[in-house]
């Protein structure tokens, strides 16, 4: 079984030499995408034994995690686990993804913030929050699918299920387009517990997705767009898409 340990990264010189020693105690294959750092962040990931893509340019998270599965499909690996630059996703908890892909019985295994209190868990900030219970409850009622947390980045994927998908949306609105997509091809999803960390709550997204309102109607629009495209292959329900609300989104 191999496994590979992805890791989009944008300007983290802050936390990139700590989250790749600490991943490389738990994984012997680790690759970083930097999507086209301006910091000091490509400088120094050459000391470091892993496997790099470096993007001229910043081209979004969604791309990033595509270009994860395409390295992972080309060298044959079984699995593709991605996971966050910024210390919020935890390498202590590769080895409970490690458990579940053990289990031979799941194409996606999906850290959520939310299944278990581990008592010292953060808080998000409010407007995040109810984006993504919205969000969740929406894809789970258009969906049948029972998730708890649509937005958690540390995630196990089988990699030949994935990567043959038709995927397009590079930047923060790709979970919209993988849970419709992974609904439309039936694709087995196990959710695990991983600790809820918001080290810096004030990280923005970027240009007009910073306002909650405009940044809950792009993952909307997202949303409708995928399954628009997959419609024969979902349920009756996901049809139904009368505007949902957000609380607290401004």
């Amino acid at each position: 079984m191999r496994v590979l340990i992805a890791i989009p990264t944008y300007n983290e010189e802050k936390y990139v030499l700590r989250v790749l020693r600490r991943v490389r105690e738990y994984a012997e294959h680790v690759l970083v995408i930097d999507d086209g750092s301006t910091d000091g962040t490509p400088c120094l990931l050459p000391n470091e034994p892993v496997d790099v893509i470096r993007h001229a340019v910043n081209r979004g998270y969604g791309r990033s995690i595509q270009d994860a599965f395409r390295w992972g499909c080309v060298d044959s690996f079984d699995w593709v686990v991605t996971m966050d630059c910024d210390e919020q996703h935890e390498p202590e908890a590769l080895p409970a993804f490690m458990e579940a892909i053990r289990e031979e019985k799941w194409d996606v295994v999906s850290g959520s913030r939310y299944l278990r209190d581990f008592g010292d868990n953060d808080s998000p900030p409010a407007a995040r929050r109810s984006i993504n219970k919205s969000i969740t409850a929406e894809l789970n009622r258009r969906l049948g699918l029972s998730i708890t947390d649509a937005f958690c980045g540390f995630k196990a994927y089988r990699t030949c299920p994935v990567a043959r998908l038709p995927w397009s949306e590079d930047g923060y609105a790709f979970p919209m387009q993988f849970w419709v997509q992974a609904a439309a091809n039936r694709l087995r999803i196990k959710e695990i517990p991983v600790r809820l960390i918001y080290n810096d709550p004030t990280r923005t997204f970027g240009g007009p997705l910073d306002q909650d309102d405009v940044r809950y109607a792009h993952y909307r629009e997202a949303m409708e767009r995928e399954i628009e495209r997959c419609a024969d292959r979902l349920p009756l329900s996901a049809r139904s898409g009368a505007m949902a609300t957000c609380d607290g989104c401004g």
